[in-house]
């Protein structure tokens, strides 16, 4: 036992077994190269294939990003063309409403002008139908004034006319002087 014991104690426990080691390191290189030869080329082709997706995510996120930025400028540029439009529309309807008004305001005048002219006309037509009315009215009185003062019958219508219209006419040279 004393063998044993001294076996024992010259063993080194953190050290295994070179038989041990042995089998160890070739189930390690079995392994190992069971890994190299079959799994790594997958696990490098995965890798691979996510690293290829995320860099055509980015890719496709630029372009998006590029693409959006584009179309905001156009919409902006497209915003800016529609105010001015409007603008535009807004004081072409203020110029179209100021002529119009003005057209309104001309026609407005003008019929004015000529409710005031044929207002004129009439007032000039009643007051030559009512001279003329009252010429008949004043000479018919005035001849049967005269007749009654001369004594004699002014029946006759042509002199009756004539006497009328000579006394008209000294009334209106007396009316003509006094002013």
């Amino acid at each position: 036992m004393n063998l044993l014991v001294l076996a024992a104690e010259t063993e080194n426990p953190l050290v295994p077994p070179i038989p041990e080691l042995v089998i160890g390191l070739i189930a390690f290189v079995i392994v190992f190269g069971f890994l190299a030869k079959k799994l790594l080329p997958n696990i490098n082709k995965v890798l691979e294939e996510r690293r290829e997706a995320i860099e055509g995510g980015i890719e496709k996120a630029e372009a998006a990003q590029t693409e959006a930025q584009s179309v905001l400028e156009q919409y902006k540029a497209q915003l800016a063309e529609a105010r001015h439009e409007a603008a535009r529309l807004r004081q072409e309807a203020l110029e179209q409403g100021t002529a119009l008004k003005e057209e309104l305001r001309a026609e407005g005048q003008r019929q004015r002008e000529e409710i005031i002219a044929a207002g004129h006309a009439q007032i000039e037509a009643d007051r030559k139908a009512a001279a003329h009315s009252l010429r008949q009215d004043v000479g018919k009185l005035a001849t049967d004034l005269a007749g009654k003062l001369v004594g004699e019958s002014l029946e006759d219508h042509a002199r009756q006319s004539r006497t009328i219209d000579r006394f008209l006419s000294d009334l209106e040279e007396k009316a003509e002087a006094a002013r």
